[in-house]
């Protein structure tokens, strides 16, 4: 073999070295941004489950100490994900559509149930899981009742304590429903629902027992309704 020879072959050898080294290093990059795309989501599906009202990106990227386009693409895979819309890595797409989704509502992002689960859960938690209410939920129903539409800032400002998990049980139970979000701040005011009149047994919010005599020190919040 020739000098000439040799010093090709060692080229050869040489720029095939560099191109696995490349190839490595580019693989490991990727490999990274996969997982760190994966971190994000879980963080973003963490924050999404337990929200009462829906989350702005700028919010959600404030929150996770994340940039603002990395936050959009995450809620864009979770749609995705929720949605079964993602295809394996076999290349194979499978139905793995779950029983609820991510929605844009308002300007922010919250999960829902599914409409088409809807009947079921309503079913569910009128007629499976009939426990009764606790003196805060009461309380706090009595507030939306007699101040609707209101939003749960209102609400716990006239309550003085933090009405978060009541106002999620409350819609669990059917008892309230989102009746719109504020064009402004984004807020949901919450109402009652053609349930809450059932169970009361009576047709209209009209019927409602006027407050007046039911007042005694606790009256803040409610002077208009004197």
């Amino acid at each position: 073999m020739t000098p000439d020879t040799l010093n090709a072959t060692q080229q050869d050898v040489e720029q095939d070295v560099e191109r696995d080294i490349g190839q490595g290093a580019q693989t490991d990059a990727e490999t990274d941004a996969a997982s760190a795309a994966s971190a994000l989501d879980r963080a973003l599906e963490a924050i999404l489950i337990i929200a009462d009202e829906p989350q702005s990106l700028m919010h959600l990227a404030s929150a996770l100490g994340a940039p603002l386009p990395d936050v959009r693409a995450g809620i864009a895979r979770l749609v995705a994900d929720f949605d079964g819309e993602l295809t394996s890595g076999d290349g194979v797409t499978r139905s793995v559509r779950r029983g609820f989704e991510l929605r844009e509502v308002a300007g922010g992002w919250r999960i829902y149930v599914r409409a088409s689960h809807d009947e079921l859960v309503a079913d569910f938690v009128v007629t499976q899981n009939p426990s009764r209410l606790s003196q805060a939920a009461l309380e706090t129903l009595a507030v939306i009742a007699y101040k609707q539409p209101i939003s749960r800032g209102a609400v716990a400002s006239i309550r003085a304590v933090n009405v978060d998990s009541v106002v999620r049980t409350l819609l669990g139970r059917g008892l309230i429903t989102e009746a719109f979000a504020d064009s402004e701040t984004g807020a949901v005011n919450y109402a009652t629902t053609d349930l809450l009149l059932s169970q009361l047994g009576i047709n209209s919010l009209d019927e409602l027992p006027h407050i007046s005599p039911l007042l005694t020190d606790g009256a803040e919040g409610f002077e208009d309704l004197r």
